[in-house]
């Protein structure tokens, strides 16, 4: 298929409609499937897909300690070191390779997930409407776009009803833009006809013609370049902080421990070959592959309890979530809406209003509702009355209006928004001004809302001779009846709100229904009623006092969208990690500014487009599962940072003690990477590891303070058990360069795979069963541990077979080192203020 490109033409958006078409080789009815497979070009914003393999593969080696690294190893191999040299060489390789096979594998991992909650476009072709992705559009493509879309390409208007986008994600402009098809050819004329890529519909209907797609559409190149910036999470954000530390004690340690061995005279480019080695000996070079492969395993795990993660940084978020704010829909209630009864103004069962409410709901052509969807179910015979015009609804008027083809104008939505329009009412056969039954029909409203029904107006007048309709024929109207609509709540709520407080998640209902029936509804569900905020007195308020307001407000009602994203930025300000669940259009702008976005895969694209997580199943225990599994995934990630820059530390401070004391360098610059290497295997296996319950029972994130504490408290236990180690084999053993290195190699390789087993828990670790994978992974590096220092394997990287003395001096370190940590474990578990070092809990 040959690919067609087309340039943007300013002229395609002036000239008449009929032209346009012709220009672009299509028609009304949209292209046939022959001519969009001639066009087809891949959209490069859209479509990033399983990323090249060979960038992934360079950046494992671009570390600048793994640089100077190997430019040190090429010199000495220059110089005729070319032994030594190939080894460090290869130890470097087989790292890197490591790294780039587990991060690849989370690539696409990561793709196929993303490949289930992909958003659609709704084509015509051959003169059907069918679904396409937004990257297989071409110019010339007729699109049709409603409420919830995704604007998938530039596009030019062709028909429009009521069309309202929002733009503010590419303009920043917050207030939705009106957008017409029979704009006048001024300069905002000819804006008012454009749809530009990366916007979304926030109301009302329209078709319209591709021009460009991907990086030449308007805010194409905008949206690529924002896609391909690393945007820094908070995730990364403490990743970064932490890099910072640890290169800080690195450079400190690895230029002492240079100068050191300069001052005594040793060989310059093996002392500089020693310090580097240490230096990447300390470093946890495996954290990328180990935060990468926890997080794929843990989105894995969260995809087979229904929740998809879109960003793989968003399982810390949600693992620190302390606040979740939700609608009441199919979370408290069971999300399946009824209509209880369609009342005439009397209080009376009426089956004209039931009727126009159904004309109303089963006409409309807009975003399908469940309140629609409930009427249309109670009466779905219209009689053959068709649709002639739509008012479409939008969360400004809170109402929808169509004209049949008998001439009526219906009008149903929010009851003081439809009652604000009508100045009469009926009254059995008559129609009487409205003032005389208003106070009736307030009382009949208020009364079943208290009751916990949904309560929509119904209005109507007649407009025979009209072929079109406008937001302008919503006045004068006749009001006919009330319908009330109910979602019960479910028996399961409060126990899910519970489960949610077990793991100290707070709940906050934010609902755009009246505060009666909020309250009505969190009661049940068990939330705190005592004070309810609603979108009136939210306008009362600025930021601050709203932030101060949220502290103890947990149930919103008759909020619009703008104030469900103050109320979530209100949270935040206090510290909160908030979560957004949301499924709708209106739940848009709250999404993206929360923490952590959770849409429903069943909601609008422009929901799922904003949120980090999409969930299968709209259900309170889903998403604890969701938070349990987060934080199950930091966890483990922590374990490696914690556990492996402690034994590092520990190891650098005893090599520079060594460095000291000894005569000779203590380790080759081979056998610290082959120790590292070795000691990275079970470290990747951790990622599959258990997690004490305790440790998902609260928010957790990154803590400097208590990564340093853990760091420094059992880097310095480590380094004690080194220089016995160092004073037993030179004092009572009388061991020479090559068995000093053999002995302490196989002993470090041990204390690193204890420090592994031992630490990663808080508990005793007898009493914390590590996971298989990490067992056998451990168990297999102390069989080739053996095998290096017993038999003459280790020759390879100039070690000797360990004497009977030797191995079993090593032994009795090993088990010393394991009551060390048990007994510091157990002294922490008792100081509350020691405690703190190493306890990267939230603060409460």
């Amino acid at each position: 298929m040959q690919a067609v490109v087309m340039a943007v033409r300013i002229d395609l958006w002036t000239m008449p409609v009929a032209q346009l078409l012709t220009e672009l080789d299509t028609t009304r009815s949209g292209l046939s499937s022959a001519q969009a497979a001639a066009r087809v070009r891949r959209n490069a914003v859209e479509r990033r897909g399983v990323p090249s393999w060979w960038p992934l593969l360079v950046r494992q080696f671009v570390s600048p300690m793994v640089i100077v690294l190997a430019v040190a190893t090429a010199i000495s191999m220059a110089l005729g070191n070319v032994i030594d040299g190939v080894i460090i060489l290869v130890m470097i390789l087989a790292s890197g390779l490591l790294g780039f096979v587990q991060e690849r594998r989370a690539s696409a991992l990561m793709e196929t997930l993303l490949a289930r909650v992909r958003v659609h476009a709704d084509v015509l072709r051959d003169g059907r409407e069918v679904e396409v992705l937004p990257e297989d559009l071409v110019p010339g493509d007729v699109v049709l776009l409603k409420a919830g879309d995704i604007v998938p390409a530039d596009l030019r208007l062709l028909e429009s009803t009521t069309l309202l986008v929002d733009e503010s994600s590419i303009t920043g402009e917050s207030n939705p833009v009106e957008k017409a098809a029979d704009a006048d050819g001024s300069t905002d004329g000819l804006l008012a006809q454009a749809a530009y890529y990366g916007s979304s519909v926030v109301s009302g209907r329209a078709t319209a013609v591709v021009l460009t797609t991907g990086t030449e559409t308007k805010f194409g190149s905008l949206i690529a370049h924002i896609g391909s910036k690393e945007v820094e999470t908070r995730f990364e954000h403490e990743m970064t902080a932490f890099g910072l530390m640890l290169t800080r004690v690195i450079m400190l340690l690895v230029i002492a421990v240079l100068l050191i061995n300069v001052l005594l005279h040793r060989p310059l480019i093996d002392s500089m070959l020693f310090a580097l080695a240490l230096g990447v000996g300390i470093t946890p070079e495996m954290l990328p592959a180990i935060v990468v492969v926890s997080l794929s395993i843990g989105a894995r795990m969260m995809a087979a309890k229904s929740v998809l993660v879109k960003r793989l940084d968003a399982i810390e978020d949600i693992g620190a979530m302390t606040i979740l704010c939700c609608d009441k829909t199919g979370t408290l209630t069971r999300g399946v809406v009824e209509l209880d009864r369609a009342l005439d103004l009397e209080g009376n069962e009426s089956e004209q209003v039931l009727l126009l409410a159904a004309l109303n709901a089963g006409l409309q052509q807009d975003y399908p509702n469940p309140l629609d969807v409930a009427i249309s179910r109670r009466h779905p015979d219209l009689g053959g009355v068709q649709l002639v015009a739509e008012v479409p609804y939008d969360f400004r008027r809170r109402r929808l209006s169509v004209l049949t083809s008998t001439g009526d104008f219906i009008c149903k939505g929010a009851f003081e928004s439809v009652l604000n329009q009508c100045g009469s009412a009926r009254r059995g056969a008559d129609v009487v001004p409205l003032a005389t039954v208003r106070a009736t029909v307030q009382h009949q409203f208020d009364e079943l809302s208290e009751q916990g029904f949904r309560v929509l107006a119904v209005a109507s007048r007649a407009l025979p001779a009209a072929r079109t309709v406008a937001v302008a024929d919503e006045v004068d109207l006749v009001l006919e009846g009330l319908l009330a609509l109910q979602d019960p709540a479910t028996d399961t709520a409060r126990n899910a709100i519970a489960h949610l407080r077990d793991i100290n998640v707070d709940l906050a209902l934010i609902t755009g229904d009246n505060a009666a029936i909020a309250t009505a509804v969190a009661r049940t569900a068990g939330l705190d009623t005592s004070r309810v905020l609603t979108g009136a007195d939210i306008e009362q308020l600025d930021d601050p006092a709203l932030a101060d307001a949220a502290r103890t407000v947990r149930v919103y009602a008759a909020v619009d969208p703008l104030q469900k994203e103050r109320i979530v930025l209100a949270l935040k300000r206090l510290d909160h990690a908030v979560g957004f669940l949301g499924d709708g259009i209106n739940d848009a702008a709250a999404l993206r500014v929360a923490d952590v976005g959770i849409a429903v895969d069943t909601g609008a694209d422009v929901a799922k487009q904003a949120a980090a997580l999409v969930i299968l199943d709209k259900n309170l225990d889903v998403i604890a599962d969701g938070i349990r599994l987060g934080r199950r995934t930091f966890a483990n990630t922590l374990k490696y940072v914690r556990i492996t820059i402690s034994a590092n530390f520990g190891n650098m401070v005893s090599l520079v003690l060594a460095s000291v004391i000894l005569p000779f360098i203590p380790l080759l610059p081979a056998q610290i990477l082959l120790l590292n290497l070795l000691s990275d295997g079970p470290a990747l296996a951790i990622a599959t590891d258990r997690v004490d319950p305790e440790q998902e029972q609260s928010p957790r994130t990154w803590n400097m303070r208590s990564i340093r504490g853990f760091m420094v408290l059992f880097g310095i236990v480590s380094s004690v058990f080194d220089v016995t180690a160092f004073v037993v084999l030179r004092n009572y053993i009388h061991a020479d360069p090559e068995l000093f290195r053999s002995s302490w190699f196989v002993l470090s390789l041990f204390t690193e795979l204890i420090a592994l087993l031992v630490l990663r828990t808080n508990r005793s670790s007898f009493r914390s069963r590590p996971g298989r994978v990490l067992t056998e992974a451990s168990l297999l590096m102390v069989a080739v541990g053996l095998l290096v220092g017993l038999t003459d394997v280790g020759a390879l990287v100039q070690m000797q077979p360990l004497p009977t003395d030797a191995l079993v001096l090593v032994l009795v370190l090993s088990l010393g080192y394991i009551l060390a940590n048990e007994a510091t474990k157990a002294v922490l578990r008792r100081t509350k203020r020691m405690a703190a070092y190493v306890d990267e809990r939230i603060p409460a």
